[in-house]
């Protein structure tokens, strides 16, 4: 079913197809019966699929990464899809267009997009506002940033007023500073500045009288040495998490034509592409560090592509291009693939 809608949605902009989708579906669900047989025909349960991690129990390991739903919009729509966890955001303190369009391109043959989104949300006011109607039966992350405005001597700041706000609506935090399409963002990841962003949001959830697990988003593009800096830091800090990974600025590999290439421009590149790289970066993760939990995203296309995240080390996975590409099929797809591969 949704190969036929994609062909129709593939001949708009790709992000005018997004706010089509998610509008439609919000539509749709306002009219009595259509959610209970939309869950009927995606979502599937069973008891084998549940876990507990960082002391949340997931109803099934597969989430939503970060940039499908900014503003926690359409949360409800995407229990609805089947998901255990939904992640919102990248949320900023003050509400910023991002980049001027267009800003998300398809790259057909490759099953992959490119972003330079730039953090485009409504800010974490209205974030704050659309979770009070959160649905209680799924986990929700909260997935924070910076301000483009903001000097990454200040960033500790945005990310702290971002951890503040969103503490009461979500379940867990991530920290994201490798997103490719914030001028200087990445620059966070080097040791010094990231260890004094982390310690500060550790000290500012160690003040709660529950505290709520933060995990940090990585960039696949980091060296080894660099991932070494990270899982010194995660173990001398008693991090929750680490998401790998976010999306790549490298174009090596693809079929797209180096003229499309160079007509799209700076981005980040996501989908089946970035799998290679991802996986390996969790492998090496989980070789540094046996215990720590690792959320796995980048260019889960199928069933299969899931289960290998796991076989390489990861305890979640999430996906955003393979829900373009292949559809809301492609979550009961994963569950029926990790059970048969248990």
């Amino acid at each position: 079913m949704y190969q036929l809608a994609k062909s129709f949605l593939f001949q708009m902009s790709a992000e005018k197809a997004h706010h089509f989708t998610t509008g439609m579906l919000k539509g749709l669900f306002k009219v009595p019966l259509v959610k209970p047989i939309f869950k009927s025909i995606y979502d599937y349960k069973h008891p084998n699929l549940e876990q507990t991690l960082f002391g949340l129990k997931f109803k099934n390991p597969i989430g939503l990464a970060a940039g499908f739903d900014k503003n926690a919009e359409h949360i409800h729509e995407f229990e609805a899809m089947g998901f255990g966890f939904i992640e919102i955001g990248t949320v900023t303190p003050l509400a910023q267009p991002g980049n001027p369009k267009p800003r998300l391109f398809r790259l057909k043959e490759d099953h992959a997009l490119i972003n330079r989104m730039g953090f485009n949300n409504e800010g974490m006011d209205a974030a704050f506002d659309n979770l009070q109607n959160r649905p209680r039966n799924i986990i929700i992350g909260g997935n924070i940033g910076k301000n483009k405005v903001t000097p990454n001597e200040e960033a500790t700041s945005d990310y702290l007023k971002c951890f503040e706000k969103l503490y009461p609506v979500v379940d867990y935090f991530v920290v994201n500073v490798s997103s490719p399409n914030t001028p200087g963002l990445r620059e966070l990841q080097e040791k010094e500045p990231l260890t004094k962003l982390l310690v500060s949001l550790q000290a500012a959830n160690e003040k709660k009288t529950v505290t709520k697990p933060i995990l940090l988003k990585i960039a696949p593009d980091l060296t080894d040495s660099q991932l070494d800096d990270i899982i010194d830091i995660a173990t001398t800090i008693n991090l929750d998490g680490l998401i790998a990974t976010n999306t790549t600025i490298d174009r090596s590999g693809l079929k797209e034509s180096d003229k499309s290439l160079e007509e799209i421009g700076a981005g980040g590149l996501s989908g089946a592409p970035v799998f290679e790289r991802s996986t390996e970066v969790i492998k090496y993760l989980r070789k540094r560090n046996k215990n720590i939990p690792i959320i796995a995203v980048g260019g889960i296309m199928s069933g299969a592509d899931a289960v290998a995240k796991f076989q390489a080390g990861a305890n979640l996975v999430q996906v955003y291009s393979g829900l373009v590409y292949r559809g809301p099929g492609l979550i009961k797809e994963i569950k029926k693939a990790i059970l048969e591969n248990a």
